[in-house]
């Protein structure tokens, strides 16, 4: 395990299941923590609580809606001008499958829901942050993504056609998978690790429990495999790679495929620049 004690940790989506473990056992071990939700009241509670049951008083918040992306440039905008460091970048924060997996939710920007929020809003909180993460290095971004992956349907990519929650939320994180491979490569000389990892199977987590899903998996174990990627000693320069818990594993085909990452990229650009145009803060 590296030296987490002073390391400044983001974790988005810190208000319950993975990431509020998370966010307690990194304080336990004495790391400076900034903690996103999208409800303030709820984000302030939790990192009181934390603040009291550890004794870690470095702790932050930030509140942002991840379905908006204006918010999400606010979102590292605010980080980038108060925080002079970033060691890790831990991206959690996903919407399931919903109570109706036959309804079809859009962002505020028009977009699919989880897309929006499982993908667009990753990569635009990354982009942003880049600098800062760079200029910490040697850093490391986390992508929390799923063993559910399903191809990208380019013709529908917003599933306006047959539309299914399960298959939209495998869909995102197929495409989160896919583009942290293409920043890996992009990044590989600066110090900073780009990883995605399947932390366990159906935890008993709000999205899990709200769809009605049979649970299989603690949240133990998701912790256990997340923590390995964000203080891994053996880890210090891997990137570019999946993992299933604690094992590397392969993502599904597309993930791997150039042409399937090009295309997916510059339809990312086109619609986060429809909302928040490059250049803008």
């Amino acid at each position: 395990m590296r030296p987490i004690a002073g390391e400044r940790i983001l974790i988005t989506g810190a208000t319950s299941g993975l990431g509020l473990e998370l966010a307690g056992a990194l304080a336990k071990k004495g790391a400076t923590l900034l903690l996103h939700g999208r409800d303030r009241v709820r984000i302030e509670q939790v990192t009181n609580r934390i603040r009291q049951e550890t004794g870690n008083n470095n702790i932050q918040f930030y509140c942002a809606d991840l379905a908006s992306l204006r918010q999400v440039a606010d979102l590292a905008l605010q980080i980038s001008s108060e925080q002079s460091d970033l060691q890790v970048l831990v991206n959690n924060a996903a919407v399931g499958f919903g109570k109706d997996a036959s309804k079809r939710e859009l962002s505020q920007d028009g977009y699919e829901l989880r897309f929006a929020v499982n993908y667009l809003a990753q990569v635009l909180l990354t982009e942003r942050l880049l600098p800062l993460l760079q200029a910490s290095a040697p850093a490391r971004i986390v992508n929390v993504a799923s063993v559910g992956q399903a191809p990208l349907n380019f013709d529908d990519l917003m599933l306006e056609r047959g539309y299914s929650g399960v298959t939209a939320y495998r869909q995102s994180k197929l495409a989160l998978i896919a583009c942290g491979f293409e920043l890996a490569a992009r990044v590989s000389k600066v110090g900073v690790t780009v990883n995605a990892l399947h932390p366990a199977s159906l935890m008993p987590t709000k999205m899990v429990l709200e769809a009605g899903w049979q649970t299989m998996s603690t949240v133990e174990e998701g912790l256990q495999a997340t923590m390995r990627l964000v203080i891994g000693l053996e880890l210090d320069n891997v990137s570019g790679k999946y993992f299933d818990g604690l094992r590397e594993a392969r993502a599904i085909k597309p993930a791997y495929d150039p042409k399937v990452r090009r295309r997916l990229a510059a339809l990312t650009s086109e619609l986060i620049e429809r909302v928040v145009p490059a250049g803008s803060v």
